[in-house]
């Protein structure tokens, strides 16, 4: 429950002036100080009042005063800057590694603030603090919003950057991992990922006019032309034509397929296969649509569907696997999916290149294009809408996806500011 205490000398609550030292000196917070989230003191840079002196240093907190020992801050000088130590319990005197007694505020968390805490740790129904939403206020609900779309875009923009770090800083080589990891559509995702980097970028470019030889390349190094994998009363002209264009590749460049247990079939769509996905991809990339100078040029969501607007070839319009026929049709990727295709790729690479470039307004256009997009739809966007704050365009859903990732699923109400709404009231509202 250190966290927890945590969180109310951060959040100042308690008592303002009915504070006082163990030795009975009277004790003011002028400010709490900055939440140090590493190794070291808890707060820095508090300032206290203590009887008729202000202190500017450091602060720290504990459970029991004797875990100042406990943890070692006795021999670790980074702790000497310590001006004031909490604890809930005061059972021992502290000293820094320099020798000085430090005083001590015994410090109680509210029971309410307590019992609210085990009120969202307990309950069970999503979001936990769904009692409090109608009465938070539209201010602290925006701008929360608006801060988690920031933080799903930047933790987008880490992932991106891990990506062109192992392209050795190649920002097309990383769209077109990032796109092609997006085409999985989550079920498929760490497959399609796998995939892009079994293909070799100078050599596909080499044979980028010929649509079926692209085609043959990707459905080869994606492990779906083995024979293994297609009976024999499947294999029809058009496969065995892949097979053999895709057999001359694989001697002439040394390419070695993926392994095709990788990927999912098990309750997914057909339309979702890896071959209708990998199709399109190679109709995007004949067409010299794939690729990261024409995304930086798109200024609108409509550019956006444009851009990514991408059908199979003519043996996939009238099949979804080899050897089985079915009703013919472009097998176009819908609007829901060029949504997510920008939701998931085009705004966080213009936001992580504008980022990289010191481009701003490509950051700006990423946030645009999420706010002029319809929001997802799903159980989390439906459980807050329930609760009472609706998604009204992509960035929302994103912000309510990244609230349930990094704050509701790991229990993490002490920073989400819903959380704090919820902490803070004595039963109103609940």
């Amino acid at each position: 429950m250190e966290k927890l205490l945590h969180y109310v000398w951060k959040h100042r609550l308690f008592p303002p002036h009915q504070l006082y030292a163990a030795d009975g000196r009277p004790v003011e917070v002028l400010d709490p100080g900055l939440h140090n989230q590493h190794q070291g003191p808890d707060f820095f840079n508090a300032k206290v009042k203590i009887a008729d002196t202000v202190w500017v240093g450091n602060v720290e907190l504990h459970i029991k005063s004797s875990d100042w020992y406990k943890h070692g801050h006795e021999a670790d000088e980074r702790y000497n800057n310590v001006v004031l130590h909490v604890a809930q319990t005061l059972d021992e005197e502290v000293y820094t590694q320099s020798g000085q007694p430090l005083p001590q505020l015994q410090l109680d968390v509210p029971e309410h603030v307590r019992q609210n805490y085990q009120e969202l740790l307990e309950e069970e129904t999503y979001p936990p603090c769904y009692r409090v939403i109608p009465h938070v206020s539209e201010m602290i609900a925006h701008s929360w919003m608006s801060a988690l779309m920031v933080e799903r875009l930047e933790e987008k923009t880490r992932r991106i950057e891990q990506i062109l770090h192992d392209c050795t800083g190649n920002w097309e080589r990383a769209f077109f991992r990032t796109l092609a990891r997006n085409f999985g559509f989550g079920t498929n995702a760490e497959a399609f990922d796998l995939w892009a980097q079994h293909i070799p970028p100078q050599t596909i470019e080499k044979h980028r006019d010929n649509l079926l030889q692209v085609e043959a390349m990707f459905l080869g190094q994606a492990g779906l032309l083995s024979d293994d994998l297609v009976p024999e009363e499947k294999r029809d002209d058009y496969f065995m034509q892949l097979q053999r264009e895709y057999k001359f590749l694989a001697h002439k460049f040394s390419l070695t397929p993926m392994d095709v247990r990788q990927w999912r079939f098990l309750r997914m769509r057909p339309q979702n296969f890896p071959h209708i996905r990998l199709s399109q991809l190679a109709m995007l990339y004949h067409r010299q649509q794939c690729n990261l100078s024409m995304l930086l040029e798109v200024r609108s969501r409509e550019d956006i569907h444009r851009l990514f607007s991408a059908s199979v070839t003519p043996y996939w319009e009238a099949h979804y696997t080899f050897g089985e026929e079915s009703t013919a049709h472009a097998k176009r990727l819908q609007t829901a999916s060029l949504d997510l295709v920008l939701i998931n790729t085009a705004a966080p690479l213009l936001f992580a290149y504008g980022r990289s470039h010191f481009a701003e307004d490509k950051c700006e256009l990423a946030f645009e294009l999420l706010e002029s997009t319809p929001p997802e739809h799903n159980f989390i966007t439906r459980s807050w809408a329930k609760a009472g704050i609706r998604a009204e365009n992509a960035g929302d859903s994103q912000s309510l996806i990244q609230l349930r990732r990094n704050y509701c699923d790991r229990k993490d109400c002490l920073r989400c500011r819903f959380g704090c709404e919820y902490l803070k009231h004595h039963g109103e509202g609940k």
